[in-house]
């Protein structure tokens, strides 16, 4: 269950898991259908974000046709057809969640990411080769130096790289609540999406909407 009292900016962040143009529009390489019902819920939460001094740390696939990922015969489960290819339209974020000033976060190992993070003020974009976000080897570390008390959480695709961003910091971080903002994100397979929602929350997983999650602080 979501906590109820409110957050100083300070302890807390918006997670935003892979809104960019191929899986959010209807004509992108690989939509997950019904997103673009969510574009005005993600609108709020960015700009709340932005108007209340919450950071943002944003995911974003930035794919090259040699990554693993990439297969044009996927299984739809550890591959998919080629998306969010790097240079490429499909590959930007949707302009409704526009990142503020973002330190860009590559998926090889910096020598100095806890300095980069403290000295920066704005956003943070974490590009990923593959769909689960800690397999840029600076996640860890990004969510040590920022050490929030809560995480809210919302994007796509819930069942995928949602998933694998939710189990990942719950598997590394039990200091840390995660909110998942049920209305701001969409399923491939809408009964997976919902049965992931109901185990997370006997795992201590708040599930809240965007008015609620707008209320954190």
């Amino acid at each position: 269950m979501a906590r109820s009292t409110k957050l100083t900016a300070g302890s807390l962040i918006f997670w935003d898991v892979d809104t960019q143009f191929d899986f959010i529009h209807p004509d992108g390489k690989l939509y997950v259908g019904g997103a673009e019902s969510i574009i005005e819920n993600l609108r709020r939460l960015t700009d709340h974000a932005h108007a209340h001094g919450i950071r943002i740390v944003a995911s974003a696939d930035d794919h090259v046709m040699s990554d693993d990922e990439i297969s044009t015969d996927p299984d739809f489960e550890t591959t998919y057809p080629p998306h969010c290819i790097h240079g490429t339209p499909g590959q930007a974020k949707i302009k409704e969640t526009t990142l503020r000033e973002p330190l860009v976060i590559e998926p090889s190992l910096l020598d100095d990411v806890a300095g980069k993070v403290q000295s920066h003020d704005g956003d943070i974009l974490i590009h990923k080769r593959f769909f689960d976000v800690f397999t840029n080897e600076n996640t860890n570390k990004i969510i040590d130096v920022l050490s929030p008390d809560e995480i809210v959480l919302y994007g796509v695709a819930l069942d995928v790289c949602n998933r694998f961003a939710v189990e990942g910091i719950l598997a590394r971080r039990t200091d840390i609540h995660i909110s998942v903002v049920t209305d701001a994100v969409k399923a491939i397979d809408r009964a997976r999406g919902d049965a992931l929602l109901k185990d997370w929350s006997t795992r201590g997983v708040g599930l809240i909407d965007t008015a609620a999650a707008l209320e954190r602080i």
